[in-house]
């Protein structure tokens, strides 16, 4: 047999050789970091808190999944759960305000950009707010401003520790005046909570930005970021502009607001837990001892209701 008729078997061979299917990877079933590209499987993602084991960045998370990592489970009692923003100003951009409302509910199952409640960590009894970024980019409107406000006078009223994960690009434009009002109305109920000799701690992920630093993210007893998280007021741009020099490159991360005395401890989301309760055991030793159960289940209202 000739080179050349070898070469046209070998080819007539390989053409009739079906070809092997590739395999199908299951939709989420990996997940490519953000910062170090490495895919990791999802489920050792999630059971690590969506902290990346080959690099350590910490990964956005939702606000329920939040609420999993630091309350004890089956403690969670949520409050003001039906609290829904109104269009006051019949605001529309692209899309009138209240279909964007309508939007971001269906897309993400909330009502607003913050979960509020009553639950225990590590056994301590603590009041918890939750925001979160995927809903409008957890901006704070007129019922996050409100759901925040009655959180810190229920925490008051039943003399418990205040714990506010802050995630949020600021205020929400499309209620004007009503937004920036929110933060006078945080810090004075913040105000009322620390007079009563009470324990506060913000936490700051990526990113705490605008209205919500310049309020209750900045108001805390002990503040508390994630690492490398964004903590700004204005845009990064804006200030350049405005200052007409070049700002750092680290300019705006937590390290680098720590360094500038902000922010007082910079602690791995893997660790965040165990911190805070040993936090609450230091600073309010009795917290430790009072029973969820004979916590009061109604309070006198301090904030008014929305209408």
């Amino acid at each position: 047999m000739s080179l050349f008729d070898w070469f046209a078997n070998r080819r007539k061979e390989t053409a009739l050789t079906p070809m092997q299917p590739e395999r199908e990877i299951a939709d989420g079933l990996w997940t490519k970091c953000e910062a170090c590209g490495v895919m990791i499987y999802s489920k050792d993602l999630h059971s690590h808190q969506l902290v990346c084991p080959e690099c350590g960045h910490h990964h956005r998370v939702s606000s329920s999944e939040r609420i999993q990592q630091l309350i004890d489970p089956h403690t969670w009692r949520p409050l003001d759960e039906n609290l829904v923003s109104c269009d006051p100003l019949q605001f529309k951009d692209r899309k009138p305000y209240s279909d964007r409302l309508r939007e971001y509910q269906e897309k993400t199952g909330l009502k607003d950009a913050v979960q509020t409640g009553l639950g225990q960590l590590e056994g301590l009894p603590v009041a918890l707010g939750v925001m979160d970024f995927a809903f409008m980019g957890g901006s704070m409107g007129s019922v996050v401003g409100e759901k925040i406000t009655r959180l810190i006078e229920r925490a008051t009223w039943e003399h418990i520790p205040l714990v506010i994960v802050c995630a949020s690009g600021g205020a929400r434009m499309q209620e004007g005046m009503l937004s920036l009002v929110q933060m006078a109305k945080t810090a004075a109920a913040l105000e009322r909570h620390r007079s009563a000799g009470l324990l506060y701690i913000p936490v700051l992920t990526h990113p705490t930005a605008g209205g919500v630093t310049a309020s209750f993210a900045m108001l805390g007893d002990i503040i508390i970021a994630e690492p490398k998280a964004t903590i700004a007021f204005a845009g990064r741009r804006v200030i350049e502009q405005t200052l007409r020099e070049k700002l750092p490159d680290d300019f705006q991360t937590a390290e680098f607001v720590q360094k500038c005395g902000f922010v007082d401890v910079i602690v791995p989301r893997t660790q965040l837990k165990s911190t805070l309760a040993q936090l609450i055991r230091l600073h309010q030793p009795m917290a430790s001892q009072v029973s969820s159960t004979l916590l009061p289940k109604s309070f006198p209202l301090m904030a008014m209701a929305e209408e």
